[in-house]
């Protein structure tokens, strides 16, 4: 039943109801709003409520009717089959009721507006609300400086919302809506700044800031609306227009908008500071407004790099941000986050792919033909590489690796005053994964590109660098010096630059005579050396030769037992990178294997946040993997680990997901002593694969895969094991996003639970097959049939009863027509196809019971296939029909199939004698020409025979030498096809006579017949 304005009231105190403290009053309203969001009418009913001003309505009773009126827009407001939606006449109501409520006091309310707007502006505009951007743009006509605020708050939701559809007619869309509104929006943000500046600099000169302020909220709000259409110019600019990357056509707002944008923050900076303890909001206004201006020429340049080669675009804003970086105090301000986007941008500049020079130059316009795209991408790559040798001469790129170096790699007392609180939090700020946050990383990230483009120009300066630092802090040093400083700020850089500087230093030399020496002195105080080498042996890792190899191996494992954390997770990172380089001495590594245990269960235990568990986890997950075998002796030890790490980490998802995968490692090192750890595995797997528990969501992916190692590496399948494949039936009902994991560990268990597996889970095994036969798409199929056609190979008696229902699936799509252009329909029909064959051949007194079915028949033509009354004729034809689509084993397969078929008392089959010996014969002889070729496409299709006895097998390949074992037992494998034959062709001739048997031999060509006496070896 629909609602109605007589029930708005209701509704209101049912909101009301929903905010209530009160469970008891809470819990029913709640019920109430989730029964009413599907009627007809809520959405208009909401909005009554959130028009209604004043002091009647609740402000929270608003926003929260915001909030249903968002989520309803989500849920109904495309029509689909599993809900009622919402009528078009209640939309059109809808929409022209929004536009009328733009105008809304209260921010967060007007953010749930725009928001909302934008979301149903995705779904209809153009199509079913074409006004909109008109109406919006009457409304920015409006002298209303709060009116025109909240418009521009719906423009930028809306915009953006667009700027996410992605075809063609949608792209085409919104450049004409750039067209439409960049004019006016970029107009109104240069009159914005003109009166954003005048008052500020009357507002500097006033005493009375605070209370002007408060008696008008204007400038606050146009400060807020310039905000706004700055979002807006960019977003115009970034999605109104393919990236001139691809077109190499200018964009021409670029330089319309960016030198204006300069100007603006050459402005603005001087209000950080005159704001900065004088008035909070216009202070806070001048920081976020200059840091937004950077990061829209930041995008800007990214999206249109080409456009941003012009002469008052990229040399005024390069150079303008490197005197920010080389010379804050005389730009007047040393302000941090403003400074990381200027390095930010020089770096994006400097690696700009676009601006590389072209080995051919630039293309000289000699004649009146238009140029190429590749010519025009060449002639801007040189005039930006003109311009930056202009902007960066030597002695400018040699000052900024300087000035990065020694001054923004320094430590300061807040840095080291944040090392000593808390380490690890510090440790992980300093990672160069969040170079865009923090100013030391983005300095590093920023030096690292400079140096790639300049190497050899800087190399001899940073090595200069190094040395004055060694030779002003000596390797005893114990207080913290500006020298001690500088040393390690000269380690940061030798470390990034390791690929070129060891062309000017002996890193053997340097290690004895200096980092080994320093790494020995415990001082407290050296910590911050003593990290610094902890990740720069990491970083040198591949100029580390010989006998040094081994010495640093045991210092980053004396430095994992530093007092410091932050020393013990930068050196717990580097050996994680020395046992993963190729020339890493396993020797070294099981001498070092027993302290590196014991230090690694240690610094999990003491580490606190995820950054710091997950790397420890996998530096422990790359010992494994590494040490094989060699950790059976510390299994218990790593059972005990990975148990208490599990119990701690509940509910903590993500840590228990790199936990998964720290076990699966440890399976697959153990090998057939893997039941070591069933005690502790078996209880996680339990968890994991189970689509009721809580964590299933997250954990299942993982925990699949896991159960996958575990039975592989299984020596047997022991009963717990076995009481967990009923879990399997769950995840493949509930999707098919694990099918090939799914395929693999029915295969394992097929392969090593052999009778007893199938005794016990038969009925959860078809459920899966029939499952995913009826359901998967071609792809799927091709993963997915192998496992029907092992099943059958290993329990030719007891599976294909079980499996009817699939294996009826299979001959429906043996059966239907091809598609000629889709060929993995094809490779799906010659799959399905030669399952039935093996079925005929290894249990042909269920094939035929099978095949004479009548619902079968009758589905299979009421689908219009077209069939002969005995199916079994429509499926020789089809066999015969399709041999060259099959592979070598599925041609054998046919080929066996056939000839049993010469056995059964099928009248038509000596009419189909000529086509059947064709192929038996083709068959015959392509297998001899590869007889040495092991055809493996169709992987575990061809196995047969499983014993339980696998203890002659090495386990570093265990599995694989078992699944070759089934493979190569595989009765059709080893079936001569040419005795076969020979046997059956004389079994034919009895069962339908002499001579209709020699009456269809004299119909063979004789060519043909002489080919199938060479095959059967009887010229």
């Amino acid at each position: 039943m629909a609602l109605s304005a007589g029930d708005v009231p209701t509704m209101y105190a049912v909101l009301v109801n929903s905010l209530s403290a009160d469970e008891a009053a809470r819990r029913p309203a709640e019920a109430a709003l989730a029964q009413c969001e599907t009627r007809p009418g809520f959405c208009s009913c909401l909005l009554e409520i959130i028009s209604a001003r004043g002091l009647a309505c609740r402000e929270d009773v608003r926003l929260l009717a915001t909030v249903y009126f968002k989520n309803s827009i989500n849920r109904y407001w495309r029509h689909r089959r599993d809900s009622y939606g919402i009528s078009n006449e209640e939309k059109d109501h809808l929409r022209k009721n929004l536009l009328l409520n733009i105008r809304e006091e209260n921010s967060q309310i007007a953010l749930q507006l725009a928001v909302l707007i934008s979301k149903i502006a995705r779904l209809d505009y153009p199509k079913e609300w074409s006004d909109l951007l008109s109406v919006l743009a009457q409304q920015l006509q409006s002298a209303d400086v709060l009116a025109s605020h909240r418009v521009f708050m719906v423009l930028f939701r809306t915009l953006k919302e667009l700027s996410t559809k992605r075809l063609a007619v949608d792209q085409k869309n919104y450049a004409e809506i750039t067209g439409h509104l960049f004019e006016y929006t970029w107009n109104l943000w240069k009159s914005d700044v003109q009166t954003i500046l005048q008052n500020l600099s009357m507002l500097l000169q006033r005493n009375d800031m605070d209370s002007i302020l408060e008696q008008s909220n204007d400038l606050i709000l146009i400060c807020d609306r310039w905000l706004l259409c700055l979002k807006i110019i960019r977003q115009l600019i970034f999605s109104g227009y393919a990236s001139d990357s691809r077109t190499a056509l200018e964009v021409w707002q670029v330089r319309e908008v960016c030198p204006t944008v300069l100007t603006a923050i050459k402005s603005l900076l001087p209000y950080y500071d005159s704001f900065k303890d004088k008035q909070a909001k216009l202070w806070d206004f001048a920081k976020r407004a200059c840091i937004k201006l950077m990061k829209v020429l930041v995008t800007l340049h990214g999206r249109h790099p080409y456009s941003f080669v012009h002469q008052t675009v990229l040399p005024a804003i390069v150079d303008f941000c490197l005197n920010m970086i080389t010379s804050p105090e005389q730009a007047g301000t040393s302000f941090e986050e403003f400074l990381i986007q200027s390095m930010v941008l020089v770096k994006s500049v400097l690696e700009c792919k676009e601006y590389r020079p072209s080995p051919t130059g630039r293309v000289i316009h000699e004649n009146a033909q238009p140029l190429s795209l590749e010519q025009r991408k060449k002639n801007f790559a040189a005039v930006a590489s003109d311009m930056l040798k202009v902007v960066l001469p030597g002695d400018r790129v040699m000052l900024l690796c300087n000035i990065l170096v020694r001054r923004y790699f320094i430590y300061t007392a807040k840095d080291l005053e944040e090392w000593s609180e808390n380490p690890e939090s510090f440790h992980h700020e300093q990672n160069l994964v969040q170079w865009t946050e923090i100013k030391r990383p983005c300095a590093e990230a920023l030096f690292i590109v400079i140096f790639e483009k300049y190497r050899e120009l800087l190399a001899p300066v940073v090595v200069s660098v190094l040395r004055e630092a060694m030779a002003v802090s000596p390797p005893q040093e114990t207080d913290v010096t500006a020298g001690m400083l500088l040393k390690d700020a000269a380690y940061t850089a030798a470390g990034h630059v390791y690929y070129e500087l060891s062309n000017y230093l002996n890193f053997n030399e340097w290690f004895h005579g200096s980092l080994s020496i320093e790494v020995s002195n415990h001082h407290p105080n050296m910590r911050i050396i003593r990290r610094k080498i902890a990740l720069l042996l990491g970083q040198w890792i591949s100029e580390i030769k010989g006998d040094t190899r081994k010495l640093v191996y045991h210092a980053l494992v004396g430095l994992l037992q530093d007092n410091d954390i932050a020393v013990r997770l930068a050196a717990c990172s580097s050996l994680c990178y020395l046992f993963q380089e190729s020339s890493f001495s396993e020797l070294d590594l099981f001498e070092c294997l027993p302290t590196c245990w014991t230090m690694s269960f240690k610094l999990i235990e003491d580490v606190q946040e995820f950054d710091s568990k997950v790397q420890v986890l996998n530096f422990i997950s790359v010992l494994l993997e590494h040490a094989g075998d060699k950790i059976i002796p510390f299994a218990s030890q790593l059972s005990q680990f990975f148990q208490m790490i599990w119990d701690e980490s509940a509910g903590e998802s993500l840590l228990q997901i790199q936990l998964l995968t720290a076990l699966k490692t440890f399976v697959s090192s153990l090998g057939f002593q893997s039941p070591l750890s069933y005690h502790v595995l078996i209880p996680i797997l339990q968890n994991g694969v189970n689509i009721d528990s809580p964590d299933a969501l997250n954990l299942l992916e993982d925990s699949v895969l896991l159960w996958e190692a575990t039975l592989s590496n299984a020596p047997s399948i022991v009963p717990q094991l076995l009481d967990l494949f009923p879990y399997l039936v769950g995840i493949v009902n509930r999707s098919f996003d694990h099918l090939e994991v799914t395929i693999k560990i029915i295969e394992d268990y097929a392969i090593f639970g052999g009778s007893e597996f199938l005794k016990s889970h038969g009925a959860s095994l078809a459920n899966i097959i029939d499952t995913i036969i009826g359901n998967v798409n071609d792809k799927g199929l091709l993963t997915s049939l192998p496992i029907v056609d092992l099943l059958i190979q290993i329990f030719p008696l007891e599976a294909p009863p079980l499996m009817s229902s699939a294996l009826q699936k299979l001959i429906f799509i043996s059966l239907s027509q091809d598609d000629g252009q889709n060929p993995s329909r094809t490779a799906v029909r010659a799959s399905s196809g030669a399952i039935l064959a093996r079925l005929l051949v290894m249990n042909t007194n269920f094939s035929a019971q099978l095949l004479s079915e009548p619902p079968l028949l009758a589905s299979i033509q009421q689908a219009g296939i077209a069939v002969s009354n005995n199916m079994l004729i429509s499926l020789i034809d089809m066999w015969i029909d399709k041999v060259d689509d099959a592979n070598a084993t599925q041609q054998k397969e046919y080929a066996m199939a056939l000839s049993v078929v010469l056995t059964l008392q099928v009248p038509q089959v000596i009419d189909k004698l000529d086509d059947i010996l064709s192929v038996c014969t083709t068959v015959i002889i392509g297998s001899r020409e590869v007889k040495t070729i092991d055809d493996t496409s169709g992987d575990i299709t061809s196995s047969s025979w499983i014993g339980n006895d696998c203890s002659g097998y090495s386990n570093t390949s265990s599995k694989e030498l078992r699944k070759r074992q089934v493979k190569d037992s595989d009765p059709i494998k080893q079936a001569s096809l040419e005795n076969v034959l020979r046997g059956n062709l004389k079994a034919c001739a009895a069962l339908h006579g002499d001579a209709a048997f020699n009456a269809a031999i004299s119909r063979i060509h004789p060519s043909a017949f002489a080919q199938l006496q060479q095959a059967l070896n009887t010229a």
